[in-house]
């Protein structure tokens, strides 16, 4: 049942440390490689750039919660987020087990 999990490539779950300016202020964040895929494809879908992405998203929180105690756990789960709204879109051609 694990092997799903335990089989992937060790690169996917790797940390990757990327600099950037949130608002301004340089930066480095740092989360495992899937999730900065995940997050390339949530800023391409916006139309705009990663780090435009996440500053934006940095706003946001500012605004609504006032500082973040922990943007890299946020940041993950914005992902698992994504994850959940695709899930939802209805795919054409799409088997299930029941078919």
């Amino acid at each position: 049942m694990c092997q799903m999990f335990a089989g992937q490539d060790p690169a996917r779950y790797e940390y990757v440390t990327r600099r950037l300016r949130l608002n301004g202020q340089s930066t480095s964040i740092r989360l495992e490689r899937a999730f900065w895929g995940i997050l390339d494809q949530m800023a391409g879908k916006e139309g705009t750039s990663t780090p435009a992405f996440l500053s934006k998203l940095h706003s946001e929180v500012l605004e609504q919660h006032g500082e973040t105690s922990n943007f890299t756990s946020l940041l993950r789960c914005a992902c698992t987020i994504h994850l959940g709204e695709l899930e939802q879109i209805p795919q054409t051609g799409r088997r299930f087990a029941a078919e």
